[in-house]
């Protein structure tokens, strides 16, 4: 009887490979029970800064600090075995400097033994990312609606209304790809402009509210679980988990003011 081989996770490269190919299975994930599940079906799990406004209350991602990315980036690698696991770097941890952005890149990927990390920004983060790539740390970019800018964008607010930035924006992409990137996400952009980012780039785009062209898709679990009470149009609610999870808690609650729970089988004799 043979031995099962073991599973090797997905790499980097195995991604940026994937360009114009099979389109690339994405979800966000925070701990290491969902990250399991999703673990089964995604190529790629994003460990996002979103873990402030999901997880923690928080308004924006702006926020969210190193050490706890790398917490919840630990529980995500722990709950899987197949998907690569990219850990986003919050905001104030790689604009200063490259050298700054390796110093915590590089402690992200000792930490949590993820396979990547993901950094907001286009043309201006192009020297970070081949400093980054240049040095065994590989880079997912991520253009379009960066959230991290939200205090200068004026808001969440959807890229590409006006189409005489669409080459910014093409430009951004083309100058991450060019600077070693394995992947690029595209969030928040009108539809032809993602498109032509798709087109005008040798790596793998990743939509969210972005393309069904972009050769990925990838959104938040607790949104199209239907557990926030508020997403975004691009978000399609595949499961509404949050009537569920209410019902569930009312039902115990009110067992535990009849005394009806526990019974004999939820006790030790």
């Amino acid at each position: 009887m043979s031995a099962q081989a073991p599973i090797r996770r997905i790499t980097a490269p195995k991604i940026r490979a994937r360009k114009g190919g099979e389109p690339i299975v994405s979800l966000t994930s925070y701990h290491a029970h969902t990250a399991a599940i999703v673990d089964k079906y995604a190529d790629f799990i994003l460990v996002g800064d979103s873990l402030g406004m999901v997880m923690h209350g928080m308004d924006s991602t702006i926020g969210v600090p190193l050490d706890l990315m790398i917490m919840h980036g630990k529980a995500v690698v722990r709950g899987t075995e197949r998907a690569l696991i990219v850990v986003d770097m919050p905001f104030g941890t790689y604009e200063e400097s490259p050298q700054m952005a390796f110093r915590h890149a590089a402690k992200i990927m000792k930490e949590t033994a993820c396979g990547a990390v993901k950094l907001e920004g286009g043309a201006r983060m192009a020297e970070t990312i081949r400093f980054l790539s240049e040095r065994g740390i590989p880079v997912m970019a991520h253009i379009g609606l960066t959230p991290q800018s939200v205090n200068t964008m004026g808001g969440f607010k959807v890229q590409g209304r006006d189409e005489a930035a669409w080459q910014t924006h093409i430009d951004d992409a083309v100058a991450v790809a060019e600077a070693g990137a394995f992947a690029l996400v595209v969030e928040g952009v009108v539809e032809e402009l993602a498109d032509r980012v798709t087109a005008a780039v040798d790596i793998p785009t990743i939509g969210i509210g972005a393309s069904k062209n972009c050769d990925g898709q990838i959104l938040v679990l607790e949104d199209m679980l239907g557990l926030n009470p508020r997403v975004p149009k691009f978000v399609k609610i595949y499961g509404d988990l949050g009537p569920a999870i209410e019902r569930a808690v009312s039902a115990y609650a009110e067992e535990v003011q009849d005394r009806s729970f526990p019974t004999s089988d939820n006790v030790y004799k």
